[in-house]
């Protein structure tokens, strides 16, 4: 997903998403708003079928 993409996604939850914040940080902030636990990009499996999991498990 493009950052624009992320940082619209970001401002219908709320999560501060300037320029300068880092991918990771502000999709970790969006996934605690969703419910999730902040874990993009930080295990090699996912059991949650969460909006980045494609994102995340693509990057390994």
């Amino acid at each position: 997903m493009k950052m624009q993409e992320v940082r619209e996604i970001a401002k219908r939850w709320g999560v501060d998403a300037k320029i300068g914040r880092k991918k990771q940080d502000i999709i970790r902030d969006i996934q605690v708003k969703e419910g999730y636990s902040p874990c993009f990009r930080t295990q090699e499996e996912c059991e949650n079928d969460c909006l980045w999991k494609t994102d995340c498990l693509d990057s390994r």
